[in-house]
């Protein structure tokens, strides 16, 4: 990550705490009061290929014992009725702002990626994670409808994670990909105000 996209997050990151930490707390009554604790989801997500850290996210599915893999619509029952409220308008989103704080992630850059997918990818997510992972990017703006349209297609956990690795790894890795050659503080403006305008409509 060069030096001015670090600064640019920071900065842009302080600027909107004023606005994103009342909305988080919110959010956090309102799941308090309709689906109880835990309020926080944290996953292990892949920062380079050999790097791991905890991801967090507002809770939007019942809670198991074991969870491996890509949501497709063998998890779709699990998802809370506030749960899917808080991932229409992508504010489940909003802890990641400490992830962004701290360096873990970048507003923009690929979708940080489960170990599972690295490991077995190595060759695609080498490249990929070159770009320091972000909240939004590329393949979540022009990807991530049509992905979200394959899985809901998808029964099983084994189909859903044949047609994620077939169809959506190879796919969002070439726009991750086109992302880097073009990256600049620039264009991150243009992504993040994109992405906004998509929770919009």
């Amino acid at each position: 990550m060069t030096l001015s996209k670090r600064l640019f997050d920071i900065l842009f990151a302080l600027a909107i705490l004023p606005i994103v930490l009342p909305v988080g707390l919110i959010v956090a009554a309102a799941l308090l009061l309709t689906q109880g604790r835990p309020l926080f989801y944290a996953a292990e997500r892949m920062k380079t290929p050999t790097r791991g850290f905890r991801l967090w996210k507002f809770r939007t599915m019942t809670t198991v014992a074991r969870d491996s893999g890509v949501s497709g619509a063998d998890k779709t029952a699990r998802i809370t009725p506030a749960g899917r409220i808080l991932r229409r308008f992508r504010l489940d989103e909003l802890p990641q702002l400490w992830n962004i704080l701290i360096g873990d992630i970048s507003f923009v850059g690929p979708r940080p990626p489960l170990r599972q997918y690295v490991e077995r990818f190595p060759e695609i997510y080498g490249p990929v994670l070159r770009s320091r992972p972000g909240v939004t990017g590329l393949a979540s703006i022009h990807y991530h409808r049509h992905e979200e349209w394959l899985l809901a297609r998808c029964r099983t956990a084994a189909e859903t994670d044949r047609v994620y690795c077939a169809r959506c790894v190879p796919a969002k890795a070439q726009l991750d990909l086109l992302y880097a050659q073009n990256a600049s503080v620039c264009f991150d403006i243009v992504l993040i105000f994109r992405t906004l305008a998509r929770v919009a409509r």
